[in-house]
C-alpha cells in the first residue's frame, strides 16, 4: 500500500486507528477457548467488530511465535482475514544484517504479505536495506519509544534524533515511518522539524498517558501523517460471550474523536 492509498483511506473512515493485536490465550474471553484456534477466533471477532473504523491492524509477533506452529498458523490466517484496504503491520521489531535480514524480509513481506514492519535501526542501514528493495512496502524505525527504559539509550543525548536524521537519507516518505511513543509530547515538535512529511506510529495513547488530542496537534501533516495505536485497551474492553459489542462501541468513539481531529486541522 502507498502514501497515497494510506491517506486514502484516512479520508475515508475519518479514522487513523491502529489496533495491536496482541492476542494473549490467558486474557482473551474464556469461552473461545472451546474452538481449535481460539487466538484466531478471538482475532476474527476483534476484525469484524473494528474494521470499519480502523487503517491499520499491528499484530505483536511475539504473541503468536511462542505458540510455535500453531501460532504461527493463527497468524497467517489473521491476516488472510483482515480486508485488504488495511494496512498490515508486522510489530516484529527485527533488527540484523546481510542474509538474516533478508530472510526477515521475505517471511514479512512475501510469505505473510505485511505491508509493514517495526525494525530496531541499531546495527545501521545494512540491516535495514534488505526491506527496502520491495515496492509498496514499509519500514518503520524506532526513534522514540514510550518505554521507561527510552531513557538509557533513546534519549540519552538526544540519540533519537540521530537515528531520524540519518536514516531519512536511506529512503524516502514514501516507504519510510518512524515509532514515536504518545508520552513524548515536547520532543514531536523536535522530531517534525526533522521529518515534516513522514508518517509517524504512535503508541501509549491512554494508559501509558498519551493524549490524543496533543499529538495529533503536534503531529499532523498535509497528509495526516500519523497512525495512532490503540491495544490492550480496546480489544481487552470486555470479556462477556457478547465482548465484541463493547469493543464496537470504543472503537466508535475514537473515530468520532479522531473525525473531529481531522475535521479541526482541514485534513478532511
Amino acid at each position: 500500500m502507498n502514501k497515497r492509498d494510506l491517506y486514502k483511506n484516512i479520508k475515508k473512515k475519518r479514522s487513523y486507528l491502529c489496533v495491536g493485536l496482541d492476542s494473549d490465550l490467558k486474557k482473551i474471553p474464556k469461552h473461545l477457548l472451546k474452538y481449535e484456534d481460539p487466538i484466531f477466533e478471538f482475532n476474527k471477532i476483534i476484525i469484524d467488530a473494528t474494521s470499519d473504523y480502523v487503517i491499520a491492524y499491528k499484530p505483536n509477533l511475539a504473541f503468536y511465535e511462542y505458540l510455535g506452529a500453531s501460532g504461527f498458523n493463527s497468524l497467517k490466517k489473521t491476516l488472510d482475514y483482515i480486508p485488504e484496504n488495511i494496512f498490515k503491520i508486522a510489530d516484529a521489531k527485527r533488527g540484523d544484517i546481510g542474509n538474516t535480514s533478508e530472510m526477515y524480509a521475505k517471511t514479512y513481506f512475501e510469505s505473510l504479505n505485511f505491508d509493514a514492519i517495526t525494525l530496531s535501526p541499531y546495527m545501521g542501514y545494512d540491516s535495514i536495506q534488505p526491506y527496502l528493495k520491495y515496492k509498496n512496502k514499509w519500514v518503520i524505525l524506532l526513534a522514540l519509544t514510550s518505554n521507561q527504559g527510552s531513557k538509557d539509550f533513546q534519549k540519552y543525548n538526544n540519540f533519537f534524533l540521530e537515528v531520524i536524521n540519518k536514516s531519512k537519507e536511506w529512503v524516502s516518505n514514501q516507504n519510510l515511518m518512524y515509532v514515536v511513543g504518545a508520552n513524548n509530547e515536547k520532543d514531536i515538535i523536535k522530531i517534525r522539524n526533522l521529518v515534516p512529511n513522514y508518517f509517524l506510529l504512535v503508541p501509549g495513547i491512554g494508559a501509558q498517558g498519551g493524549s490524543l488530542e496533543n499529538i495529533s496537534k503536534l503531529g499532523f501533516t498535509s497528509d495526516c501523517g500519523l497512525l495512532v495505536n490503540n491495544s490492550r485497551n480496546i480489544i481487552y474492553a470486555d470479556s462477556s460471550e457478547n465482548f465484541e459489542i463493547k469493543i464496537n462501541d470504543k472503537v466508535k468513539s475514537i473515530q468520532v474523536k479522531m473525525e473531529s481531529l481531522l475535521k479541526k486541522y482541514n485534513l478532511l
